[in-house]
């Protein structure tokens, strides 16, 4: 059960297992314990809502890179009927594309979406740890002083935030761009970093995430497979730091 409720993307197994003994899982209206099964007739439910479980023979797990334009929101679907980031993304074949991560309607770059639940999972979770690295444009030009903040950390609403690197791109006139890299993410949490030293964010985008870099070829609202060594890289990444 916790293999299946893992693949769907719920969470890990570790923690689904844990679930399972609070007696949060039920199939068919019955509690369950470790060890019990399912199949594609039975009524999944966590907390009482319904589950959609993937196929019991489902391919090896799949990797896109995305590049997200400006404009789509990272939903299935939206109540104001703006596109979204998996209007253009092809077929799975089986199973469903589960995104990685989210960026605001105002970032454009790079996204992962996988077919595996328990990998988009790990990828996610704050113990993973994976660096993410973006290209910014603020506002003005930082003093050194605020760069050096950045670095070694501000305090926001939600807690303390420091840049793991800053490294200055350009500038001109009116702005200056930077890149930037962080190893979690929070929601906002670069534009925020900037904005409390009253530096607005005008460009936003997502380069890297982990060793996958946004190929300098891909347009935006295209979409490319990873290579199976690329997804083998991140793979040994998330081992590691378990």
């Amino acid at each position: 059960m916790q293999k299946l409720l893992a693949a769907a993307g719920l969470g890990s197994r570790r923690a689904i297992e844990q679930w399972i003994r609070e007696g949060r899982v039920t199939v068919n209206g019955q509690v369950v314990q470790l060890g019990a099964r399912a199949g594609p007739g039975d009524d999944v439910r966590v907390d009482g809502r319904p589950v959609r479980l993937a196929p019991a023979h489902a391919p090896a797990r799949r990797l896109l890179i995305y590049h997200k334009p400006l404009g789509q929101v990272t939903t299935r679907s939206d109540p104001q009927g703006r596109p979204t980031v998996f209007d253009g993304l092809p077929e799975p074949g089986t199973g469903r594309w589960i995104v990685v991560g989210r960026l605001d309607i105002g970032t454009s770059g790079l996204l992962l979406f996988t077919t595996d639940g328990e990998l988009a999972h790990r990828l996610m979770h704050p113990s993973s740890e994976i660096e993410r690295e973006d290209l910014v444009t603020v506002r003005g030009h930082p003093s050194p002083a605020t760069l050096q903040r950045l670095r070694t950390g501000v305090m926001l609403e939600d807690g303390p935030a420091r840049f793991d690197r800053l490294r200055p791109v350009s500038r001109t006139a009116a702005d200056a761009t930077f890149r930037v890299v962080l190893h979690e993410g929070r929601n906002r949490e670069v534009r925020r970093m900037w904005e409390a030293f009253g530096h607005e964010v005008t460009r936003l985008k997502r380069v890297r995430f982990g060793p996958v870099e946004l190929p300098r070829d891909l347009p935006p609202g295209a979409h490319r497979e990873v290579p199976v060594e690329v997804m083998d890289e991140l793979l040994r990444g998330l081992q590691a730091r378990q």
